[in-house]
């Protein structure tokens, strides 16, 4: 009777985290809409170049203050409603609210007294936009962690089944980019909203406009369903804050200051200190890539510049395609993952993860040559009116460059899932709180982002321009994070 009971209870157990997981699709579909329309859309408004660059800084600025602070009191917090649920129901909320108020920015700056006619900077829309932009990745940094530490709850101290978890998020992630990405491409979204074409708001700004509406409705249909069928459990161990007094069911109390959250950090043992140095380093590999792919396919793989006939736009548009490559090897990953039954949570976690680095280094190397194949094949339009203009590259060189896009899925895959589930386990043996332990592991992503966003530009230029400097000094991180990984991460079984 009692293996009944058991073998019934872990379907259950499968269903809920699958639920919880199934979150990150809202929140990553709405991620791929930014990354890929927003930049021609912040043009549409009138932003300038320079304040575009320190906006983009907003999302890692957020994250190394809000991950940290809300997984510190989602551990703290008790009520009748839970400790993850009432963070992520308000994230989730925020996130809605962001979504529609940059998508309507335009129109509400038309409704204030912008200007209509196009090639006219809009200051109020652009005020209006940056706070929806503000709003927004501060609320993706205020769900990610909670739905993070969810996971974890449920999973206990079950080491295969807490790598399971973060594989199905991580696979939910890549569903959501391939959703993002595949209705961001679709320019006759607006037909489904007609609404969306205004005065203010031409056809690619109500495409922009009716993908996040799309986007809010996944998202808050998602959120529902996982925060009214999936339930907390009371924590084996759960987090106090110190002198903060106890958080109560209506309110948090009295809110503990900064010092006593970098005190709690002081208490973090030798073993997180590592994973966030391998994190750290991780993500230094991986960033000049992401920052800058599209227009590595766009300048050294097309030969195009900015602004300056149509083989940039179209290296820009094969780097979106590349995108797509990435998002799906990564869904195919964590689904492998599902199946050999591994996702981080054992001995095998630190050797699967410090191999996906040394992968990454060599995807990282591999772009000098693919662009230096060409650059050596580039030939040029002289008897077609185009003044000299570059052609296409060869087959070879866009497969290539397409190939690279594919395989970093990978190691992507694996840098979503590895670490998070080891935090998980490292915070569950040593009695420190997920959601802390999770919004701390979020700094060691947030920091190199700042670092390669504000370091990679000069660097660059120091070395006479394009992306290539950025990228080799992104693969020899990788290849010390590797290196880090296999040799001094503990093995957690």
């Amino acid at each position: 009777m009692e293996n009944g009971m058991a073998m019934e209870e872990v379907p259950s157990q499968v269903r809920e985290v699958i639920t919880v997981a199934s979150i990150a699709t809202g929140i990553q579909f709405g991620w791929a809409l930014q990354l890929s329309l927003l930049t021609p859309y912040i043009q549409l408004l009138g932003i300038p170049h320079m304040w575009a660059t320190f906006m983009w800084l907003c999302g890692p600025i957020s994250g190394m203050v809000v991950q940290p602070v809300v997984g510190y009191y989602s551990d703290c917090y008790t009520s009748r409603y839970g400790r993850r649920r009432p963070f992520i129901a308000a994230g989730s909320a925020l996130i809605s609210a962001a979504l529609l108020i940059i998508g309507f920015s335009a129109d509400l700056g038309s409704f204030l007294g912008d200007p209509t006619a196009k090639n006219i900077p809009k200051p109020r829309a652009i005020a209006i936009f940056i706070i929806g932009f503000w709003i927004l990745d501060v609320a993706n940094n205020m769900v990610q962690g909670p739905c993070r530490a969810f996971l974890g709850d449920l999973s206990g101290n079950d080491q295969s089944r807490t790598g399971k978890a973060n594989a199905l998020y991580s696979l939910f992630i890549a569903v959501g980019n391939v959703l993002g990405y595949t209705a961001g491409s679709y320019t006759h979204l607006h037909d489904m909203f007609p609404f969306t074409i205004t005065e203010a708001c031409d056809v690619y700004c109500a495409n922009l406009k009716s993908c996040f509406i799309l986007s809010v409705i996944l998202l808050l249909t998602l959120t529902v369903v996982a925060l009214t069928t999936v339930h907390e459990k009371p924590p084996v161990n759960k987090l106090k804050p110190k002198n903060s007094g106890e958080f109560k069911g209506k309110g948090l109390g009295r809110l503990p200051f900064f010092g006593e959250i970098f005190g709690a950090l002081k208490e973090l043992p030798r073993s997180m200190w590592m994973l966030l140095l391998v994190s750290c380093l991780n993500w230094i590999g991986f960033f000049p890539f992401l920052l800058y792919d599209t227009d590595w396919m766009g300048k050294e793989v097309y030969g195009g510049k900015v602004g300056e006939g149509r083989m940039y736009d179209k290296g820009v548009h094969a780097g979106s395609l590349g995108l797509m490559l990435n998002s799906v090897v990564m869904g195919i990953t964590s689904l492998t993952l599902q199946f050999v039954g591994s996702g981080g949570g054992s001995g095998g976690g630190k050797k699967l993860w410090g191999c996906a680095n040394f992968l990454l280094a060599i995807c990282m190397a591999m772009t000098v040559l693919v662009t230096k194949m060409a650059e050596s094949t580039r030939q040029f339009d002289t008897i077609g009116g185009g003044g000299g203009d570059p052609l296409a590259p060869p087959v070879g060189v866009k497969v290539g460059a397409l190939a690279l896009f594919a395989i970093l899925g990978i190691p992507f895959s694996l840098s979503a899932i590895v670490p998070y589930a080891l935090v998980s386990i490292f915070s569950t043996t040593s009695n420190a709180g997920q959601g802390l332990s999770m919004g701390v592991l979020n700094l060691s992503i947030v920091i190199p982002q700042m670092i390669v966003s504000v370091v990679s530009g000069p660097w660059d230029a120091l070395f006479g321009g394009g992306n290539l400097s950025a990228f080799v000094v992104g693969a020899i991180a990788a290849a010390v994070s590797g290196v880090l990984a296999l040799t001094m991460l503990p093995t957690t079984s």
